[in-house]
């Protein structure tokens, strides 16, 4: 095992820090925000909308608003979301959360030489700030890369492809970790190994054949 690629939501953060805590956060900020920045990649996306969306507005809270509560992985919405938690990170309203196995694991990772990055659909700023802000400290010494939605979606297997070429190593080399069934298929068929993260408060996923781990004690 020459690369370790980790998924964030669910794998090495309780899905509830983000739903609960995270999303809420950039949500309540968006009035004071929008106004104040760059929308035009927001715009572009709008204009190409297939889906019923809501009118664009100025500020356009009712879109960004509806985004969040479908879930879309909009790379502009990405951006929007990491540049309000960066206020709060700075200013020390927001700590992230990591399982507990995760740090112990990064830093043995580490010592054994395995190349770890992350995938992320949240903004390599949002990665960096969640791992750089935990309270067991600053983990982004143990992380060498990080992806996103400007790679690719998770669910395509062309991600995994240019992703192994960003590890500069083959593509069986590479162990994916995610709770998402879906993003683990298309990273095998991409040629990754993969495991399925089992944490509490995970959703369940359809019928499998991928490996399941509880935490990172063993890898």
């Amino acid at each position: 095992m020459a690369g370790i690629l980790l998924d964030i939501e669910g794998t090495t953060t309780p899905i509830s820090f983000v739903y609960d805590v995270l999303f809420p956060f950039a949500r309540k900020q968006l009035a004071d925000y929008l106004p104040r920045t760059d929308l035009s990649d927001l715009q572009l996306e709008h204009q190409a909308e297939t889906q019923n969306a809501p009118e664009w507005s100025s500020p356009p809270i009712l879109y960004v608003e509806w985004l969040m509560d479908q879930d879309r992985k909009s790379t502009a919405l990405k951006r929007i979301q990491g540049e309000i938690w960066l206020a709060g990170y700075q200013n020390g309203e927001l700590h992230s959360e990591v399982f507990p196995d995760v740090p112990i694991a990064l830093e043995r990772w580490r010592s054994e030489d395995i190349d770890v990055r992350i995938f992320s659909s949240g903004s390599v700023l949002a990665q960096r700030l969640l791992f750089s802000h935990t309270k067991a400290g600053d983990l982004t010494r143990f992380l060498s890369g990080y992806y996103d939605t400007t790679t690719g979606a998770k669910s395509d297997p062309r991600s995994y492809d240019a992703i192994a070429n960003g590890f500069g190593i083959a593509p069986s080399d590479i162990v994916f970790i995610s709770d998402v069934t879906r993003e683990l298929d298309a990273a095998r068929t991409a040629g990754m190994k993969t495991l399925l993260c089992i944490r509490p408060g995970n959703h369940p996923q359809p019928p499998h054949d991928h490996e399941t781990i509880p935490s990172f004690d063993r890898l």
